[in-house]
Formats: structure tokens, C-alpha cells, sequence
């Protein structure tokens, strides 16, 4: 090999460092991701207010966050839910592959207002989809929406609406 061709000690270093870097981030990625057929429950929490409830709602951010959703859940609090977060407003379709929770999608606005809700029954592949563009969807066990007397129009507040404004 000639000698401009060989690799030099500084890009042989550089090359290592990049190959522990990026082998660090797959196994961070790893210990975040659940093993197959497991719920996610260590995602980042946020606490959203609808009228006088609270809710501790999950942030699924990433797409694989929001492709698992609430998959594998044997129960949730009352007071939980998960807030599926997107890049733009859209229409948003969600079904219940692997879900084994009733629950009910509130497709939400920008500002947190509930556009439509939509009941969802466990493991069906039945679209369920927002009447226009959101950027949001708030899923809470079934009834916990008409228990509260919460209908589309119903504004939600919390960090994540004051950030997409």
C-alpha cells in the first residue's frame, strides 16, 4: 500500500471512537425499547388538564413510541393515558393491534381543543380517524371522556398545546 494510502493514527481513532458512539446509542436504544410483546411504560410523562381532571399521560414521540402505543397493556389507571405526539397536524387513523385495553382516542388540536372521540375496542384492526388535521391523539381507558362529561370541543390545557402554538 502506498504511503498516502494508509489510514493515519488519527483516522483510525476517530473511526474507533464513531464505532463506540454509535454502539452506544443501539444499546441505549435497546434498553429503552421493550422486549416483543411487552407494554412501554417508561416513557416520558407529561400532566395535561381537562376542566378540573388531571391526567398523567405517556408521550409516545418517536415513531416506534407511537406505532407500539398502548399495545400489551393489561390495565391503566383512570387517571392515565397516553398522548401520541406528531411531527404536523394530519389525519391521524389508529386501530387496536395487540390492545388489549377498551379505549377511547381524542383526536385534539393544536390549541387542545378535542376535535372528535372516537371508542376503540380491543384487538381490531378497524380504523378510527380524526375529522381534520390534528397533531395530537390523547387515548384513555373507554368512558373516561363521557364519564366526565368531556365532548369534542372540550379544550385540554398542559405544556405539550403551549408548545405547538
Amino acid at each position: 500500500m502506498p504511503p498516502w494510502a494508509a489510514p493515519s493514527m488519527k483516522n483510525i481513532v476517530s473511526r474507533f471512537v464513531l464505532a463506540i458512539g454509535l454502539t452506544a446509542c443501539a444499546l441505549h436504544a435497546q434498553a429503552q425499547a421493550p422486549a416483543a410483546g411487552q407494554p412501554q411504560l417508561g416513557l416520558q410523562r407529561t400532566t395535561i388538564t381537562a376542566g378540573m381532571y388531571l391526567i398523567d399521560a405517556q408521550l409516545a414521540l418517536s415513531p416506534r413510541e407511537r406505532e407500539i402505543g398502548l399495545m400489551h397493556r393489561k390495565d391503566m389507571p383512570a387517571q392515565e393515558g397516553m398522548l401520541f405526539v406528531f411531527e404536523q397536524p394530519a389525519t391521524q387513523c389508529f386501530w387496536m393491534r395487540n390492545t388489549l385495553l377498551p379505549l377511547t382516542a381524542a383526536f385534539v388540536a393544536d390549541d387542545g381543543t378535542i376535535v372528535n372521540l372516537a371508542d376503540m375496542k380491543p384487538m381490531t384492526e378497524n380504523s378510527h380517524c380524526s375529522e381534520k388535521p390534528v397533531r395530537y391523539v390523547l387515548e384513555m381507558n373507554q368512558g373516561w371522556f363521557a364519564k366526565r362529561g368531556l365532548k369534542a370541543g372540550a379544550r385540554l390545557t398542559g405544556q405539550p398545546f403551549r408548545a405547538a402554538k
